[in-house]
């Protein structure tokens, strides 16, 4: 098991279209961050900032940007790319850095300005790169590949739309309740089954919007913790960022083809498996010690693989968990008590460093009406393009 690092503080700037600079999101989460630390920027030995994307691809260096704004100190910095997934390899690349002894308090910061509609490739042709080739020869839009697993669940499992559509419901009414969040209303089933088609069987409000937003997390060593007044910190016991294994005979965009098993057996596991599994190992921890958990849920369908992924229910399980209202607040295992994405949207390089801020707000008791009776331990889960892993697993 890796030493433990502690979660001194956590900040947002709200999501929504605020049409501003990622830097001002940004900087605004760090502040309030810092606050809630009870530190100084100056106190801070390094900060890492998750790259902001434009078109889906890198387009700022975040780190030295945000160091920029809150003021020249000389703090080392470091900038993190990995898609969906730069948050979680931005706290990661924290926690190294503390357990290295390179620094004793680090910021994490992620901001996006996100553009309106759906993600797409830079303009240029790149014939070897897997994302523009899945928009340029397939016209394979996110929505598309969303589209496409949610009925892979319909074949395999048997998930019906409706069962998609109560993942918006219960999303949406978990997001209402948090301040944060971009949509702050409840949603019937019935307004997500009259929402327009987007890519069959999903409709609009199954899958969620392009937004801006900031996150920020103020990580130290414990030692640090306990010197500034913190004698019990929420603690990050393990991070996953695995890759993929080889052969992978399922096929998931961007990557049009999948591999021979001629040669090979294939994995015992998927990759967001996988993912799970790492983090678990490396926490000590399993599915049955979880308080809570934050997923990736692009759409809503993608929200009951996750289920399965990290082992909360047995394959094919998922919607059934979901019918049982075990993934409610209230319930079980609650999942994406903030309002996940559904009620957030993307503003890529922040949104696996929100998840960080919700577990711990959860596990300090400080999260209002959504909050999980005596939470003592959470997973955040999700996965970036081109094969980046993601997952937190935060005690109290």
């Amino acid at each position: 098991m890796t030493e433990e690092v502690a979660v001194l503080g956590a900040g947002m700037h709200p999501w929504g279209k605020w049409g501003r600079s990622f830097i001002e999101y940004g900087v605004a989460a760090a502040q309030v961050a810092l606050a809630d630390a009870g530190l100084d920027w100056r106190d801070i030995g390094s900060i890492i900032g998750a790259d902001t994307v434009r078109g889906g691809y890198p387009g700022y260096v975040a780190g030295a940007t945000f160091a920029k704004a809150l003021g020249w100190q000389g703090a080392r910095v470091t900038s993190v790319y990995a898609a969906c997934a730069s948050g979680a390899q931005a706290v990661d690349t924290a926690r190294a850095q503390i357990l290295s002894g390179l620094a004793d308090a680090v910021l994490v910061v992620g901001a996006d300005a996100a553009p309106k509609g759906f993600f797409r490739p830079a303009g240029g042709d790149r014939p070897d790169d897997p994302d523009w080739l899945r928009f340029r020869i397939l016209g394979a839009t996110n929505p598309v590949y969303f589209g496409l697993y949610a009925r892979r669940r319909m074949a395999l499992h048997g998930d019906t739309t409706d069962d998609f559509a109560q993942v918006k419901v219960k999303n949406a009414a978990m997001g209402a309740l948090n301040p944060k969040a971009r949509y702050r209303s409840p949603v019937t089933a019935e307004q997500v089954a009259a929402s327009a088609v987007v890519a069959d069987p999903l409709r609009l409000l199954d899958i969620c919007a392009t937004s801006d937003g900031g996150a920020a997390v103020v990580l130290s060593s414990m030692e640090f913790a306990r010197r500034h007044g913190h004698a019990e910190p929420v603690r990050i016991r393990a991070v996953s960022t695995v890759t993929p294994r080889y052969p992978s005979t399922v096929l998931d965009l961007p990557d049009i083809a999948t591999d021979s098993a001629v040669a090979v057996d294939p994995p015992g596991e998927t990759f967001r498996g996988s993912i799970a599994r790492a983090a678990y190992e490396e926490a000590g921890a399993g599915p049955e010690d979880l308080s809570l958990a934050e997923v990736y849920d692009l759409s809503t369908a993608l929200e009951l693989q996750w289920y399965e992924d990290l082992g909360l229910c047995g394959e094919g399980e998922g919607a059934k968990l979901l019918r049982d209202g075990a993934t409610a607040l209230g319930g079980r295992i609650p999942v994406n008590v903030s309002g996940g994405l559904a009620s957030f949207g993307e503003a890529v390089p922040a949104q696996a460093i929100a998840q960080v801020c919700e577990l711990a707000w959860q596990l300090r008791g400080d999260a209002g009406a959504r909050q999980v009776a005596g939470a003592r331990v959470g997973i955040s889960a999700n996965q970036g393009l081109f094969g980046h892993g993601s997952a937190v697993i935060a005690v109290r």
